[in-house]
Formats: structure tokens, sequence, C-alpha cells
């Protein structure tokens, strides 16, 4: 896509200190975005946001979406044009040990970050990050479809449901509401990732301590993607919206159903690229709190509605990955490594056909 729409365009981002946020905030940095991002530091170790080098380049709020006060003041003072709104409790199993928690950030985060945009009047354009667990999942084998019904099971991915419901809500009952759009990605992966309780994080730490990696849930199906396959949905569904607010709606972005494989066959391709001797150990708990055991997303929307298709295979998303981790820890190599992957991420032309 052509990123010179965004360029000395206001953008308010809220999350940009996470793992999606520190990408997408050094896409709109390069892009030559006026950007102010609104989030919680991260205390982290490693700080990925600190080692990609874009926050001099940009505006930096401490703040958190729960605090609907200082977010209208940030909002009123800053007067965006575009809104991405990535501010997450991202993490399912933390979802089982402090749901009070996921749903204050993640559902009523989400109602503070509507009603500051109802009530700025400069916003053009919004998009809502939520996830492909938002709907009822009976494992029944299948993509979901935008139009299935929204249930997610445990905290994590009902309060994502709950944001879903909140945003369409608005939509209907604020008629001069700026075009909003929620987008369901599937997982992502690629560096500078360091959560716990994710697949390439875990391989991570287990390949540099010299260790076997341990997966809990291998022969569970997900739809894995590099991180920067939903970040230029996002920009694409955010520019489009603006130039026709009908295209305002949810939209699914994952990869081919090709590449939608077990965490056992992404934990295989991640050793294969790492080398080393590197392998894993099945570790699967019985009694684990639930998760979904298939995952997969029908993007037939987004791409009618867009043009829009998967670029980068599993294979390849994998490579990239694990050559961003091999650079660390000088933060020069990470700067260096995050534009050449965004350079040739936008070079690259899917051969797949639509």
């Amino acid at each position: 896509m052509d990123l010179s729409f965004y360029k000395g365009k206001r953008v308010l981002l809220t999350g940009h200190t996470g793992f999606k946020g520190t990408w997408l905030t050094k896409i709109l940095v390069n892009a030559g975005a006026e950007l102010l991002g609104y989030s919680r530091c991260s205390e982290k170790h490693p700080n990925f946001f600190a080692m990609s080098g874009v926050e001099q380049a940009m505006q930096h709020v401490k703040g958190d979406v729960r605090d609907y006060a200082h977010l209208q003041e940030v909002f009123s003072a800053f007067r965006p044009e575009i809104v991405f709104h990535l501010a997450a409790q991202p993490i399912v199993r933390e979802s089982y040990e402090a749901p009070l928690y996921t749903y204050e950030t993640n559902t009523m985060g989400t109602v503070n970050v509507l009603e500051c945009i109802r009530k700025t009047d400069s916003v053009q354009s919004a998009l809502i990050v939520t996830t492909d667990k938002v709907y009822r999942n009976e494992e029944q084998g299948r993509s979901f479809r935008e139009d299935d019904v929204l249930d997610g099971f445990e905290p994590y991915s009902n309060s994502k449901s709950c944001a879903e419901l909140a945003v369409a809500c608005y939509r209907r009952s604020f008629p001069n509401l700026p075009p909003i759009s929620t987008a369901r990605a599937g997982n992502v992966i690629g560096g500078g990732d360091f959560a716990r309780d994710r697949i390439i994080p875990d391989c991570v730490r287990a390949a540099q301590n010299g260790q076997p990696i341990i997966v809990r849930n291998p022969h569970s199906i997900r739809p894995y993607q590099h991180v920067l396959e939903p970040l230029f949905a996002y920009l694409l569904i955010a520019q489009k919206q603006t130039e026709n607010q009908a295209l305002a709606g949810c939209y699914n972005v994952g990869p081919e159903e090709q590449d939608c494989i077990t965490t056992g066959k992404l934990a295989d391709l991640f050793c294969k690229n790492w080398g080393e001797g590197l392998h894993w150990i099945d570790r699967s708990d019985p009694n684990a709190p639930h998760e979904a055991g298939f995952l997969q997303l029908d993007c037939s929307l987004m791409k009618q509605t867009f043009g829009w298709k998967p670029k980068w295979s599993v294979d390849e998303c994998v490579a990239q990955t694990v050559r961003f981790y091999k650079q660390l820890p000088a933060q020069s190599d990470c700067e260096k490594e995050m534009t050449r992957q965004i350079d040739e991420f936008m070079i690259c032309e899917s051969l797949r056909p639509l």
C-alpha cells in the first residue's frame, strides 16, 4: 500500500509500547505521521519499544486506557485525525489469573476510547483491534466468518467479544461518528515479542538457554502470521474507510488456509531455522485452563473489499522471525532489522492468487 496517506496525519495509537504497537509505531514514524502514543510504560526486559529507537520521533504519553478522564484530555489536546486502538491485556492464561483487570482493560478500555472518539470532532477514522478468539468456538473444524456468533470462551476472548459488541453498538447509536472498524487478527509472530506464555518467545528463551522448547498444546491449530501482515491491513482499512465511510465494519485478518498449522509444526519450523540441535518436548496438560483446539479465519471479506491478501507464507514468517532474534541484543541491529523487514514486506508481491 501507499503509506503517503499517513504523512503529516495526526495519528493517536494506544498500546504503542507493546509488541504489535512498537512495529506499528515504527511504520508510522517511517511514513512521516505526526504520532502520539498512549500506553502504560513497559517495565519488561528486554524492552522492545526502547530497542526500536522510535521514541524520539513521536509524542509519548504514559497512561492507562482505563483512565477515561486522562485519555479524554489527551484526545482534546492532540486532536487526532486517525485512531488505532491496540492497548489490551493480550494473554489468555493471564486472563484466568486476572479476569477483572482483563475486562477493565479490554472492554471498558475500548468503551473509553469510543467515547473519546465520539467527543473529538477531529477524528476521521478509527480502527479497533480485537482477536480471532472473539467467536463462539464449538470446535467444528471450519473457518470463522465475520457474521458468526461472538462468544469468546475464557476471560481474554470474552472481553474482546464484549469490545466488538460495544463498537457495533456505538456505530448504531451515534450516526454522526466517524467510520470505526474492528479487525480480528489471527496469532501474530515476529521479532520483538518477549511475552510469557507465547510460543515464539518461549522458543527463543529455550534456544538462548540451550534447553529444549516446552510446547503445551502441540496439536492446536492456529492462524499464525507475521506481525506485519495485520498491521498493514489495519493501515489499509483506516485509510480506505476515510475515503469511503460505508467500508466501516468488522474484518478477519489471517493467513491462507495452508498456513494455518499446529503449534507443534510451528515449533518444528523454528527449530529448523534456528539450528544448533534445538528441539521441542510435548508437555500437554489435560488439566490446564481451556484454550481452543482449532482456530482458522475466513478472510474473504477483507480480500473482496480491499483487494488485500497475505504476503508471507508461514515458512517465511518463521525465517524472518528467527533472523530478527539472532540479531539481538544490539539496539542498532534491532532498528536496522525492523526497517529491513518493513521495506522487504512492502515490496514483496504475494504469489498466491485471490
